[in-house]
């Protein structure tokens, strides 16, 4: 085995492990790193993955709900980031590309799958702009009632309200009309303030 697949293959189940403590890299040196690792650098690569596994693995919980499939995409995204380094060109910065790509295994293995998904809370660091919390409390609040909503409202209320990808973005990222987009994210929005309505919080 490899040292890249012996790196993939590392469970993620012990989530704080990989919220090491790191120098935010420059963009020189990020880019330093992947043309390294395009040339099969293994070293720069986990760099790479080091850097942004913490938020692949954040998008992709966000979006399933689950932290078994939240694992499994997040070690599926890599994987598959690995061996399509060559295409990345820099036409976007290296995060947007992996959050596509963390999309993408997302829905390819929703597709896949037809059986009931367990459902967890989502991790507590969601928190959403728009939405001021005063706790933690009322913060997991939040992350139960975007738990709860619809799958397409969902991964569009993570893309574009949590992550601030527009509705353009959005919509290529999810093979939907940017129209689409912004009617799943006013029924997302519609739906989170009954649900907190509900719990007594103010809209």
């Amino acid at each position: 085995m490899s040292s890249v697949e012996a790196l993939l293959a590392t469970p993620l189940s012990d989530y704080s492990r990989w919220m090491v403590t790191l120098n935010e890299p420059g963009l020189t040196e990020e880019a330093n790193w992947i043309a390294r690792a395009q040339r099969s650098d293994a070293k720069a690569f986990e760099s790479l993955y080091r850097l942004h596994v913490g938020k692949v693995y954040g998008l992709c919980l966000r979006m399933t709900g689950s932290v078994a499939e939240a694992e499994d995409c997040t070690q599926e995204a890599f994987i598959q980031a690995w061996s399509k380094l060559d295409r990345f060109r820099g036409d976007s910065a290296f995060s947007t590309w992996m959050h596509r790509i963390a999309v993408n295994a997302v829905l390819g293995r929703k597709r896949k799958t037809s059986r009931e998904q367990d459902r967890v809370q989502l991790a507590s660091e969601v928190s959403p702009a728009p939405v001021s919390m005063a706790d933690t409390g009322e913060l997991r609040d939040l992350a139960n009632a975007v738990d709860r909503l619809p799958e397409g409202a969902r991964h569009v209320f993570v893309l574009h309200a949590v992550y601030g990808y527009s509705h353009d973005e959005t919509g290529k990222m999810l093979d939907i009309a940017p129209g689409t987009s912004k009617a799943q994210l006013h029924r997302a929005r519609r739906l989170l303030a009954q649900q907190l309505q509900e719990q007594g919080f103010e809209a």
